[in-house]
């Protein structure tokens, strides 16, 4: 079974990496929706994988770095492309949240990836 929570960070990036006078080479904000997703078999007595409480809590140093933040100056996101940071995410929480099975990022509301590990 997997659960998930879902984030919603503000943040500003420009791709230093597309072809010369792409739009997404210009400094420009989204609103990132972003998934943690934790896999497991719910415990007997709690009828639960995790509390939501203990996703949020690994989550909330990595949202501290990336809500209201220019992406390129954060460490590991010079290139901050919705794929980066989904890697970026899993490899920060996957040692505070073992049972972490799927990080989603939202760039937009119809573009976006999932990161499996």
């Amino acid at each position: 079974m997997d659960i998930f929570k879902v984030f919603t960070i503000e943040a500003a990036h420009r791709l230093p990496h597309v072809p010369e006078g792409h739009k997404c080479g210009r400094l420009h904000g989204h609103s990132f929706r972003v998934e943690i997703h934790v896999a497991g078999e719910p415990d007997p007595h709690t009828g639960w994988i995790m509390d939501f409480a203990d996703i949020k809590a690994a989550f909330a140093p990595l949202y501290a770095q990336l809500d209201h933040h220019y992406l390129n100056e954060v460490e590991g996101l010079e290139n901050p492309t919705s794929e980066r940071l989904a890697m970026w995410i899993w490899e920060r929480l996957k040692p505070a949240l073992p049972q972490l099975s799927e990080v989603a990022v939202h760039e937009t509301c119809t573009s976006g990836c999932r990161y499996r590990g």
